[in-house]
């Protein structure tokens, strides 16, 4: 059984977004350097894949997490 949070939806605007925005968009840190520290410490995984890369693009479908809590890009509809 998966005792993990359930994944939260996260919009972006464009076509994508960096780990390091994304970790403080979704509010699993609170500013840049905490996104560091957690990359560099290898807390992060980006769909179920450690990763230490600040930089990294992610676009609509993938899932970061951070310790318990899990976070999906969902790029938002052009119209909204």
């Amino acid at each position: 059984m998966d005792n993990r949070s359930p994944i939260r939806d996260v919009e972006v605007r464009d076509d994508g977004i960096r780990l390091g925005q994304l970790l403080k968009l979704a509010g699993l840190v609170e500013h840049g350097a905490a996104a560091r520290e957690v990359l560099e410490a290898g807390e992060v995984t980006v769909n179920g894949r450690p990763e230490a890369r600040r930089g990294r693009q992610l676009g609509g479908g993938d899932v970061v997490a951070l310790g318990e809590e899990r976070v999906r890009v969902r790029i938002a509809d052009a119209g909204s």
